[in-house]
């Protein structure tokens, strides 16, 4: 009698998710950053565990590594990205990319699945070191002209030039085939407290959050520190802090548990000891799944630099960036496939959940259904050297995700 599930090999897995982790290895974490030499070396590492696994594998024009079943269709992909941030952990991303692989090995040797088709991305720039979602924008057909014409890397180098010295630059890309490709599902670290938090081992997806994004400028009058009274000053660095407050009291009671806002940087003209600060710049984000209260949050910011304008000397201009991000929902018939899983495996120990980063199944959301399954972090630490999950909180997440891939897999057949 077989098995109607299949069963992954942990050793196997974890055995590729530590292999891939030594491309790049700085201590604890690993610098991986897009279309490095280090990275090429991991992709070509990558497209031959697929191979070894019986996908047709190949790295594409933009450098994304895609594994094809030779099953006939239709399919499940799975994938997410193995590029870093500059200081970047060890299972960002590359947990999903191994997930996938060792998936379509696991539904591949069970005989209920072993006809399943299941294709592997490893998706190319998802942190942005040229382009954001380089991969699966051009998976998708999205335009990237723009992008492999200008888009540059900190030390300058050209995207378009990055892809030449990989020996990429006249190879095909992959692109999506929605007769054949039906769904996605994306595996990812939570990078987040919220499930360690809540004594919880799997979280589904339910929405990748809404981003925006403003600077805010404050102008007003350089000035000698030592010679200039308080009552005269116009001080743009202490208007600035003076409405940090002001927008944490307006957004705080617009939010709820989900909503977060950040000062991510701060910079002061002409930023001297004994300088009264004639221009200060504030870079604000802020981040929530409901479209709705996004919207509200932007009015709300409008009528506080209203309201200061109206009350002030030192005067705020608000300017929007570009770039916003709408909020995704992922597809409700693959979120209960991955709940059935959750729940079969680890009852009680799972939680529906928003995504608070941004991830390639919000662009690939667009045009196919999509999920995504989280696994705890530790800490709630990521982008950084000593991001971890516990290795068995990894083999439970790959094993909830086998489930459901070969739940979705046979309902796509059906």
């Amino acid at each position: 009698m077989h098995e109607d599930f299949p069963r992954i090999d942990p050793i196997r897995l974890l055995d590729d998710l530590k292999t891939l982790r030594s491309f790049g290895a700085t201590g604890p974490g690993v610098v991986r950053l897009s279309l490095s030499p280090v990275d090429i070396d991991a992709r070509r590492w990558l497209a031959g565990r697929m191979t070894d696994a019986g996908l047709d594998a190949a790295i594409d024009g933009v450098g994304t590594v895609f594994g094809r079943s030779r099953k006939p269709g239709p399919a499940l992909v799975i994938g997410s990205h193995s590029d870093t941030q500059p200081t970047g952990g060890w299972l960002d991303g590359a947990l999903g990319v191994i997930y996938g692989l060792e998936i379509a090995r696991a539904l591949g040797e069970c005989e209920a699945t072993r006809e399943f088709a299941v294709d592997v991305a490893s998706w190319i720039d998802e942190e942005g070191t040229f382009s954001s979602f380089l991969g699966s924008r051009s998976f998708v057909g999205d335009a990237i002209d723009d992008s492999l014409r200008s888009a540059r890397n900190h030390e300058g180098l050209l995207l378009g030039d990055a892809l030449a010295q990989a020996g990429l630059a006249n190879t095909p890309r992959v692109t999506l085939d929605r007769k054949r490709q039906r769904a996605y599902l994306e595996p990812h670290i939570e990078q987040g407290g919220r499930l360690e938090a809540s004594a919880k081992l799997i979280g589904v997806v339910t929405t990748i959050v809404g981003i925006r994004e403003f600077q805010l400028r404050f102008i007003g009058q350089r000035n000698h520190a030592g010679t200039t009274p308080m009552a005269i000053r116009r001080d743009a660095g202490a208007a600035l802090v003076a409405f940090i407050a002001h927008i944490d009291d307006a957004f705080g009671r617009l939010a709820d548990a989900d909503t977060v806002w950040t000062v991510g940087r701060i910079d002061l003209d002409p930023g001297s000891f004994s300088v009264v600060p004639g221009k200060a710049v504030l870079h604000l984000q802020f981040r929530d799944a409901n479209p709705n209260r996004l919207h509200a949050m932007e009015n709300a910011l409008v009528a506080l630099v209203d309201e200061w304008n109206g009350q002030h000397l030192v005067r705020a201009e608000l300017i929007a960036c570009e770039g916003a991000e709408e909020p995704v929902t992922m597809d409700a018939a693959l979120q209960q496939h991955l709940a059935q899983a959750a729940d079969a495996l680890a009852p009680g120990q799972w939680m529906h959940m928003p995504s608070g980063a941004s991830h390639d199944a919000q662009v690939i959301a667009q045009h196919i259904p999509a999920c995504m399954l989280f696994v705890p972090s530790i800490g709630g630490v990521s982008h950084d050297f000593i991001e971890d999950t516990a290795e068995q909180h990894i083999v439970l997440g790959c094993e909830v995700a086998a489930r459901a891939a070969a739940r979705i897999a046979g309902a796509l057949r059906r």
